[in-house]
């Protein structure tokens, strides 16, 4: 066991001892964190010196769901093939539901589940669960059958494809993705 993930048990384990024990552990380095109202965790609290990013983005929470890659992608896949605005062609993004992913932290989405999808430059979207399903949002791991580098639209990206919602279908492209935020790292629910 490697010291970051040994710390992380530890902090884990002492922040919330009544907690049950993940359904599969993290292999990886989280990549996305749900918060807010969780009925399950597989993290403890916000670490003030481990969560430095969300700390900065004020940032609070008692318990967290974590996913690292290899959970998110062994979550049923949905394939969608939005023309985005960077070249104006249509790429094939790939990933679980934001509906999937959501269930697989124990939250269960009504229509009017409030939820922020939050990008590690801060900028962040509020959508409702009845819109998560209407426009069937996905968490896109892959870009054109490669998994995203961040630095670019990725690691994460919550998005729909535009093109199958009617009233965003018309919309210039360049308007379309306003609610999607590349580079996701958080999501919290209420």
């Amino acid at each position: 066991m490697d010291k970051r993930t040994f710390l992380a048990a530890v902090a884990a384990a002492s922040a919330a001892p009544a907690m049950a024990a993940p359904a599969s552990p993290r292999r990886g380095p989280a990549l996305l964190t749900v918060t807010g109202a969780l009925p399950k965790a597989n993290r403890g609290k916000l670490d003030p010196v481990a969560d430095q990013m969300m700390l900065k983005h004020k940032l609070s929470f008692d318990k967290a769901w974590a996913f690292d890659f290899a959970a998110l992608t062994a979550l049923p896949a949905t394939k969608i093939e939005p023309m985005l605005e960077y070249d104006a062609k249509p790429h094939a993004l790939t990933g679980p539901l934001l509906a999937d992913v959501l269930k697989a932290a124990g939250v269960t989405m009504t229509d009017t589940t409030r939820i922020t999808l939050r990008a590690v430059d801060g900028y962040a979207a509020a959508i409702t669960g009845a819109e998560a399903r209407a426009k069937r949002f996905i968490v896109a791991t892959h870009l054109d059958g490669a998994p995203m580098a961040l630095g670019g639209l990725g690691p994460l990206w919550a998005l729909y494809d535009p093109g199958k919602v009617p009233e965003m279908a018309a919309r210039p492209v360049k308007e379309r993705f306003g609610g999607c935020p590349w580079a996701l790292y958080h999501i919290e629910v209420a």
